[in-house]
């Protein structure tokens, strides 16, 4: 019963996992734009969650798979949990060629840091919306 009140909180708390990750690969490459032959990186966003959704269809638990010791014990997610690094993660387009062969584009990277931080943020006044309609549900509001 518990599992059909958090699946839709339990989707969008690993789309914030995923815009967090994105956010650091946006990140490094605008810590790099001065690194000479550096490769901009770009997470597809899209493929991770798109993957996130349907292991969590498939399954009964978001966590499946997962053995503890004692069934009182968490499990931790995988790696593959969360979509694979190998799978989500792939190089940026360059978009000017470059004396140094960075091909990391300064406008492009700031412009996509911004676009995430804000759906990040949406992403987490929505799970904060959702919780505050529950607990006022529960409390009889």
């Amino acid at each position: 019963m518990l599992d059909k009140l958090t699946r839709q909180v339990d989707l969008h708390g690993n789309a914030l996992l995923l815009r967090s990750e994105r956010q650091r690969t946006i990140a490094s490459n605008i810590a790099n734009a001065d690194t000479p032959g550096y490769v901009a990186r770009d997470f597809k966003f899209a493929d991770a969650m798109r993957s996130v959704a349907e292991q969590q269809a498939g399954a009964d638990s978001p966590l499946r798979g997962h053995s503890t010791s004692d069934a009182r014990h968490i499990p931790l997610p995988a790696v593959g949990a969360l979509g694979s690094q190998a799978s989500t993660l792939g190089y940026a387009l360059q978009s000017q060629p470059s004396l140094d062969n960075n091909s990391v584009d300064m406008d492009r990277e700031r412009a996509s840091f911004v676009d995430n931080a804000v759906r990040y943020e949406a992403t987490l006044r929505f799970i904060n919306g959702h919780a505050k309609t529950m607990l006022s549900a529960i409390q009889g509001q």
